[in-house]
Formats: structure tokens, sequence, C-alpha cells
């Protein structure tokens, strides 16, 4: 406790500016992921807390980010989407997943994988960070704009039949859960379809418009119709905000641009007492749990969203792991990658109960935290404090900020977030692939299959693509190099050193093979034109495996389907320099000894020529 403590002024300030900084991100974060700014703040809240409680990197200041925002608001608008709109039937299974990738994060650090992180490729990383930048941009369209699809009167008209269907195929799933059967008591169906009013087809119209109208493919869709009827107001507060941030970073950075932008529009549009649509209410009280994820928890609605909660998780880490590095080099200190992984995800885990959204360690927070003075955890325990503070002193106060200053904050968090330094590098990396006419950069190709597919498609499954697909082209180029390395070739072709006094006698009956690097999947193609190359008059192969590290299963069978394949024409093998590896692989499958005996195996080429010498001259008599 006592190192806590030992910087308490510096980390009061870090923490204080921190969480300002944070404010209108969190309030921001929490409208985009369809929770509303309340489950923002408490993400914010309980995350920054806790994840510096327990976490490994001492000046980490945690909370909602870009990223881990993105997967959410996906995985909450198809949560809803199943559950009519409803947000008191969805919530619970929306904070269990949460809930879970908090878990998953614990279960990532126990396990140690947090040092393995970093092996991610840099394309599906800069591809999935562009996405979520273009993703951002696009969804807040919309509301810049001042158009709400559940508030257009015309659009919403157009769903009322589908609402009707969808009211009606509700009565009937709920009367086969009853047991009723619907031929036999269709009276029982009329009666409650009797009771069906104008206000709910309304209402399940604006669901059926709203989830039309959700994420980039939705956005885009209505678009048209949003030029068409421009809130002008909005608009003019949304782009007030944005030059705002931009504008006024080039006075002065002490002072965080996106607080000054916040309280200058806000503050203009309720001084003035303009005719603008609000954010969400915050609750002034304290955060109260959500017990219900315990109670009514049901692993079959949780189930579907396995993928989404380890994704997150993943996400979360890469996310946390990316700002303890830039938080290391401006501290000249060492952050403990699996520590962290435990308290970013206890902080997740406590969130979810309270009804938070999942963050991860923010960049220009812990930025700011440094910056301004902060040194050890309690900076970050600071931080989650004084959002707190603000929550319950000024909850009334936030809940008249302008929804449309909101929007302009996450458009510049949007521009920001993409990955300027991949995109420009795209024109100069090697095209070192060729799909038909067109020759391509297999980097270039992941980053930008990653970010088409998190756009329009799915983010969760992009990633998992992208990262298949560089696993095959590094496995390919791999398998390539070592191709080029591991061929057959004579001894009049290729002599080593220790090979040039080899007998003039045995050239003709003795073949030598050199395998240079691993004997794996990506080599086996090349390994296994081995017999058909060696002609029918050898008597010998001599295989020098000393430069063969490593033998894979893959390599083994090639190795024991060659070995088959000379004993049929009464070619002997002999192995000279077998490594351990490889032999260990050998045994377990009796390639040694029933193809290659011990006596057949030799640490020295000059030994396996004597062995040689004689084996020709008793088999060519």
């Amino acid at each position: 406790m006592k190192n806590i403590f030992s910087n308490i002024k510096g980390d009061a300030f870090g923490g204080i500016t921190a969480g300002i900084v944070a404010l209108p991100l969190a309030l921001a974060f929490g409208v985009s992921s369809g929770l509303g700014p309340t489950a923002g703040l408490y993400g914010a809240i309980f995350i920054s807390f806790f994840a510096a409680l327990f976490g490994g990197t001492s000046t980490q200041i945690s909370g909602p980010t870009a990223p881990m925002t993105a997967v959410s608001m996906v995985a909450i608008a198809g949560i809803m989407a199943l559950n009519d709109g409803d947000i008191n039937k969805a919530l619970p299974i929306i904070l269990t997943v949460f809930l879970l990738a908090g878990l998953m994060q614990i279960g990532l650090g126990i396990l140690g994988i947090g040092k393995y992180i970093r092996y991610i490729p840099y394309p599906v990383v800069s591809g999935f960070m562009t996405a979520i930048g273009v993703i951002i941009l696009l969804t807040q369209i919309l509301p810049s704009l001042g158009y709400y699809p559940k508030e257009d009167t015309a659009f919403v008209n157009q769903f009322k039949p589908q609402a009707q269907e969808v009211i009606l195929e509700n009565i009937l799933k709920d009367e086969a859960g009853e047991g009723i059967l619907v031929l036999e008591n269709f009276k029982e169906t009329i009666n409650k379809a009797e009771t069906i009013t104008a206000s709910d087809i309304l209402k399940e119209a604006e669901t059926l418009a709203k989830k039309e109208a959700s994420g980039v493919i939705g956005a885009l869709k209505v678009l048209p119709r949003a030029v068409q009827n421009i809130n002008w107001l909005e608009l003019i507060l949304a782009m007030g905000t944005v030059f705002i941030i931009y504008g006024f970073k080039r006075i002065t950075k002490v002072i965080p641009s996106t607080l000054v932008a916040l309280v200058v529009m806000s503050g203009i549009a309720v001084g003035f007492k303009l005719n603008y649509k609000t954010i969400e209410e915050i609750p002034s009280g304290l955060p109260t749990s959500n017990l219900e994820i315990f109670t009514s928890f049901n692993p079959s609605q949780v189930t579907p969203y396995i993928f989404t909660a380890l994704t997150l998780a993943l996400l979360g880490a890469i996310d946390s792991l990316l700002t303890s590095v830039v938080a290391d080099n401006m501290t000249k200190t060492k952050h403990k990658p699996n520590k962290e992984l435990i308290g970013q995800g206890i902080g997740n885990s406590i969130a979810a109960v309270f009804g938070g959204i999942p963050g991860a360690g923010a960049t220009i927070r812990t930025v700011v935290n440094i910056n301004s003075g902060g040194k050890t955890k309690l900076s970050g325990m600071i931080a989650g404090i004084m959002l707190l503070i603000i929550m319950l002193g000024l909850g009334p106060v936030a809940s008249k900020i302008p929804a449309a200053v909101l929007a302009g904050i996450l458009i510049t968090v949007g521009i920001g977030v993409m990955d300027y330094k991949g995109l420009k590098a795209i024109p100069s990396l090697p095209k070192d692939i060729k799909i038909g006419p067109l020759k391509l950069s297999s980097e270039v190709l992941i980053m930008l299959t990653v970010l088409l597919l998190s756009t329009f498609w799915d983010l969760i499954y992009a990633v998992g693509i992208g990262l298949v697909i560089a696993c095959l082209m590094f496995m390919k180029k791999i398998g390539d190099l070592t191709g080029e390395r591991s061929d057959l070739k004579t001894l009049k072709e290729e002599a080593w050193t220790d090979e040039s006094n080899f007998p003039e006698s045995l050239k003709n009956n003795v073949f030598i093979k050199h395998i240079k690097g691993p004997l794996f999947f990506g080599s086996t193609s090349d390994f296994q034109q081995l017999a058909s190359q060696i002609p029918n008059s050898a008597h010998l192969v001599i295989m020098r495996l000393g430069r063969m590290q490593y033998m894979d299963q893959s390599g083994l069978y090639a190795m024991e389907d060659m070995l088959l394949d000379l004993k049929q024409k009464n070619i002997q093998v002999i192995f000279v320099g077998l490594l351990k590896q490889p032999r260990y692989m050998m045994e377990r499958i009796d390639i040694i000894p029933d193809f290659i005996s011990e006596e057949q195996i030799f640490k020295k080429f000059p030994d396996s020529i004597v062995w040689a010498r004689d084996y020709i001259k008793e088999h060519t008599k």
C-alpha cells in the first residue's frame, strides 16, 4: 500500500484530469452502443477503478473504447432484434455476454496468454481498426443530421403490415408454448388478436424501422431519407462540436478539446433554449446491480454469443496491452501482461453486473494521466471515483446534453481511430501474390478483407477470417522458402565440403540427399518427389539430416512413404546427423528401427562412407 500512496498529489491530478477527459467519451460510447449514456458511464466508472486496482500497468486508465463499443453495438443490436426490441427482455442476455467476456479475460490472464497477444498479424489489426472508424462515422451520420427512423412517420408506416404479422406470429408462438392447439382453439387466437391495439402495432413498427436502419448497411439504406429530412439545428450542433474539437487543439492541449466542445455546445443549446433532442436521462443515484443475469440465466440464450464474448475478451486484451506498451515507453517501466488481463477481466465483469458496457485500456486517457502526474494505480482508481462523483452530482445536468453533440464527438473518434499508417503503406507494400492476371500484396489483401467484411458484414467473423487467411499465407510463404532450400541433388550436381573426397567408385550407385530446414506440411510436396527422382539403378541413398531441426506429423508420414517406396525398389537408406526431435518423431511410429536400424544412423559423414563402401561391395558382386 505504501507504493500506491507514494505519489498522492500527482496521482490525484492525473486521475481527475483523465476522469474529466473520459466523461464525454463515456457518454458518447454509451449512446452509440444502444444501451444509453448511463451504460457508458457505469462502464467507465467500474472498469477504470477495478482494472487499475487489480491490473498490471500502474498508469493505465481504462474504460469504454471505440473498438469495444463497436463490437458491443453489433451484439446489442442482434440480441435486441431477437427480443422484439424490448430492452427489459434483452438486457439480462446482453449483460451476461459482457460478464462472460470479462470472465474469459480473467481466464486468458491465468493461462498466461498475455505474452502471445503480440503475435496477431498487423494487417488484421489495421483492417479492424480502420473498419471501426468507418463504422462509427457511417452510423453517426443519421444522428448528426438529426434523423431518427423511429420518428419518421412515413418510414414507420411502411412497416405496419409486417408489424401485424410479427405480433400475430408471437401470439401463435405463445399459444404453442402453452400447449394450445391453434386449429381446435382458434377462438382463443381470435380473442387475443382482438386485444391488439393501434399503439401495439405502432410500437412494433417503430422497432422494425429502427432495426432496418441499424448498422452500416441500414444507415446507408435510409441515408437518402435522412438527407431529405435534415434537421439543421442538430447538424449545426454536431458540426460545431467537430469544429471546436479540432480547432481548440490548435490553441492549447492543456484543456481537453472534447470536454470544451461538450460544455460550449451544450451551453449554447441550453442557454438559448433551443429545440434540440437530448440524450437519455442519467440517473442521479448510486449504481444498482442487475442480479437478473444470475437469477434468470438461460444457457440456450447465451450459447449463440460465446464467440462474441471471446471476441470482446481478445479485443479488450489487445487494446489494453497495446496501451500498456505506450505507458511503458512513456514511464520507462515494465507492465505485467497477464496481471493486466486479469485486472481488465475483473473490471469488465463487475461493470457488466452493474449494467455497464465493456471497455479496455484507453491510450489517450492513459497519456493524459501520465502527462498530468499519474504514476501509480491510485490514478486510475481516482479517475473512476471522479466519474462517479460527476454522475451523482451532475446527472440531471448531463441529461440535457444534446444527442447531436455526442454524435459530433463520435465522428472525431471515428476519424482518429483509423489506422492511417497502414493505409498509407498500401502502395509501397511488395506484391507477392498473384490472383488471375492481378498481382497483389498479401498484407494489403488481408487488411482490405478484414476492413470490408467488418464494415459491411460482421466484425467478429471478419477478424476470424482475416486470421485464417493470414495464417494460410504465412504457411504458404514458409513452405515455399523451405521448399526452395530443400531439394534433391545428386553428388555430381552439389557437393558439401566434406563430400569432396567421396570415392569415385560409389558415385554411380550412391545418391546423397540434403534436407535443409524443417520437414513440415509446407515442404512435403517437394519432398515426396524424392523417390521418383532416384533412378532404379541406385543401390543406396545417404540422407544428410543435420540441418533438419524439426519434423511435424505431415513430414513424418511423407518420410515414411518415401522409405517404403525405396524399400520396395530394394534401395537402401542411411541417415547422417539425425537430430533429437526428428528422431523422437520417427521412433514414435517405428520408422526407427523398422525402416532404419540403429547401425544405419551415423553422426558423422565419413563414418557413413565406410558403411556405404562395404554395403555396395557386398551388393554389387
